[in-house]
């Protein structure tokens, strides 16, 4: 079922797992860093951290680590993150089609709980940022997703209503933070997050090829 263009003029998007391939990579980095402070985390464990929004350094202060060896252990944990950006090919197929096919028809941003340092070195030698009007990183809003802040701060940029946008998002995370902003979300298939909770979904997409079909049909 097509989406009537006329109701949607804006798409709100997700960054890692939906335009950019950053989402096992982060998870990595957090758990070396973490099990050299000798807590395991696992990846069951970090899936549901990830949806509740919380934050995987608590295991390390449930186990009684000092505050001020965890920070040490944040920083490292960015070094290596920012080592797996600068050396992996973080690309998804289709990603730049897409948004080219999509650009001449909606006005786009996007709604990321990435910080902007790691936004920057991600999209240092990408190409999607061409269609976008903005971006809003971690900085740019108090409460991250789950909570609605993040996609109602992006509708108050574009002085849009709910019913004007449609998010699109890759976690259960997302999904809650788009519906909580009582926006419409569609869920493209991510390898990362497929086994997360995606029943509030308004549209299930297996890749960003469906999208266009699905806002502007045949």
């Amino acid at each position: 079922m097509s989406i009537n263009p006329a109701h949607r003029q804006f798409l709100l998007w997700d960054n890692d797992g939906v335009l950019v391939d950053t989402e096992h990579w982060y998870f990595s980095a957090t758990q070396r860093a973490l099990a050299e402070l000798g807590v395991a985390l696992s990846l069951e464990a970090y899936q549901q951290i990830m949806i509740h929004g919380r934050s995987s350094w608590e295991l390390a202060l449930h186990a009684g680590i000092d505050p001020r060896r965890i920070e040490t252990a944040q920083v490292l944990r960015d070094e290596y993150y920012r080592a797996h950006l600068r050396n992996e090919d973080l690309r998804i197929d289709g990603v730049f089609e897409v948004l080219a096919e999509l650009a001449p028809h909606y006005k786009m941003a996007i709604v990321t709980t990435c910080k902007r340092r790691d936004f920057e070195l991600i999209h240092s030698n990408l190409d999607v940022l061409q269609f976008m009007q903005f971006v809003l990183t971690r900085e740019d809003y108090v409460q991250s997703k789950p909570h609605p802040e993040p996609y109602m701060t992006a509708l108050q940029r574009f002085s849009a209503s709910p019913q004007q946008a449609l998010v699109i998002e890759d976690s259960e995370r997302g999904l809650r933070s788009a519906r909580a902003a009582a926006i419409d979300c569609a869920v493209v298939d991510y390898h990362f997050t497929r086994g997360h909770d995606f029943s509030a979904a308004q549209y299930r997409l297996r890749n960003l090829f469906e999208l266009p079909q699905l806002l502007l049909g045949d």
